[in-house]
């Protein structure tokens, strides 16, 4: 297999990172991604609340689709953006549509105004989360690239734990709206940190025109499989699926026979590791769609308060937040390479054995192992997330090619997350109504596409730059 060399991407350290030199950098980086991420499950919380006041019940599910489609269309442009704007005024942008999105959803009279809001936000929300990939690799060192590619990430395991308690606490006392306001005010206050501290880019023309057809075909694939996720249960849904899973085919055709695109052209290139990438943040996001029905079974089988099954399904996302901290330490080339390939086999374990606890009258000693194995289906998220984005990075050459790159693991994501919670919502319906069945099921299921991640995954770890032994450093720790 045929590779660019690349750096290390050893010597940085946490220290440095939030120290004062990058911190305000850092900050803009990860408050984008928390924004877009922590608003999802955010207004997931707030969504009984909200229905019972303006109603549009038959609706409940299209508040996420939206926002997750609008959010789609928007990171695949942000590469194009970038180069045309440059960092502040692409960042300003961002901030602009959300917080006009969040004020548009607070001031909402009926549904119909809620789910427009929704859009506009997740045209901010999608450009917020793929500028915070992208401008890894220019507003920071290559040194801390690994370390800046973890704090991004985490925030969207952060996100899944701060959005479910703000959004609940918010909903008990009645004020949705003022939740609304509130993402408003701080999407002002990162802005003024935006224009004081983040570095001013160059603008310029991009050299690529705007891919019309792939832009299509993946929003009409995302958009199906949303549909899918919506619909009865039954041939509505398979169809859904079926048209959702050939537009995605149409559009990977698409976009390796054309000569320009939403992926890098070295995606496709003979000897390339960046497909492999892309292919193994997938498969860890597909895991992550089983989050939205863990706190429904911890509620069902294992009697849980509300409050306590919401931390049930935040386990998984604490997990992947705290392991991606330390494993971003890793320096070694072999070391990095392991934690890539072991990732996907860590969360298929965690998921099957959480499946295979499910019985009905559950001990306190099996709610708590509940906890540890969604907590360890999380961690194996973490353990290689922050290198793959670096390999990411260093995949290419040129600032837009390498933009390009970098959103692109969000826009991976995303589309990962949105088709996972459409296949886990067609595989709890069909256990229905056996409860305990269906958890089994769900995370079984999950479990065995998780495994498969890990031979995936050994393609994605040749992204990891190739040197001769005599050149690989040793592994490090960063204090």
């Amino acid at each position: 297999m045929t590779q660019t060399p690349q750096k290390t991407a050893a010597g940085g350290t946490w220290r440095e990172l939030l120290g004062s030199r990058y911190a305000p950098v850092a900050s803009v980086l990860a408050g984008g991604v928390l924004l877009e991420a922590s608003n999802v499950y955010l207004t997931t919380s707030l969504l009984p609340t909200i229905v019972g006041e303006i109603g549009g019940a038959e609706f409940y599910a299209w508040t996420m689709m939206t926002f997750l489609l609008a959010s789609v269309v928007s990171s695949m442009l942000v590469s194009r953006i970038l180069t045309q704007q440059g960092a502040v005024r692409a960042y300003l942008l961002a901030l602009g549509l959300f917080a006009l999105g969040s004020l548009l959803c607070a001031a909402s009279p009926w549904m119909s105004a809620l789910l427009f809001g929704r859009a506009v936000q997740g045209l901010g929300g999608g450009l917020l989360a793929g500028l915070g990939y992208a401008l890894i690799q220019r507003a920071l060192p290559e040194r801390l690239w690994a370390r800046g590619a973890a704090l991004v990430s985490a925030m969207w395991g952060v996100g899944n734990i701060v959005g479910p308690v703000v959004g609940g606490v918010f909903a008990q006392l009645d004020a949705w709206r003022v939740t609304f306001v509130g993402l408003a005010v701080v999407s002002a206050l990162i802005g003024i940190v935006v224009v004081r501290a983040l570095p001013r880019t160059a603008r310029g023309r991009s050299s690529e025109s705007l891919p019309w057809l792939s832009l299509i075909l993946l929003s009409g694939g995302v958009a199906a499989v949303g549909i899918a996720s919506v619909v009865p249960a039954g041939l509505g849904t398979a169809i859904a699926l079926v048209v959702g899973v050939a537009l995605g085919i149409w559009f990977l055709r698409q976009e390796k026979r054309g000569s320009r695109g939403i992926l890098p052209r070295v995606t496709f290139a003979h000897g390339s590791s960046l497909g492999w990438v892309y292919l193994t943040v997938a498969v860890l996001a597909f895991a992550i769609g089983t989050e939205a029905f863990i706190p429904l079974f911890g509620q069902e089988i294992g009697g849980l308060a509300p409050f306590v099954a919401g931390l049930l399904g935040a386990a998984l996302s604490l997990g992947w937040s705290i392991t991606q901290v330390f494993t971003a330490n890793a320096s070694g080339i072999r070391s990095r390479r392991a934690l890539i390939t072991l990732g996907p086999l860590v969360v298929a374990l965690g998921l099957a054995a959480y499946g295979l606890l499910q019985h009905e009258g559950p001990s306190v000693l099996v709610i708590a192992l509940w906890f540890t194995t969604l907590f360890i289906a999380g961690a194996g998220i973490g353990l290689g997330f922050p290198h793959l984005t670096v390999a990411a990075l260093g995949s290419t050459s040129g600032e837009e090619e390498g933009a390009k790159a970098a959103a692109a693991v969000n826009t991976v994501f995303i589309i990962a997350s949105a088709f996972s919670a459409a296949m886990a919502g067609v595989l709890v319906n069909l256990a229905m109504p056996d409860i305990v069945g269906s958890a089994r099921l769900l995370m079984l299921v999950f479990a065995g596409v998780t495994v498969i991640g890990v031979f995936i995954a050994r393609g994605a770890s040749w992204g990891i730059g190739l040197r001769s032994d005599d050149e690989q450093p040793t592994d490090t720790t960063a204090h």
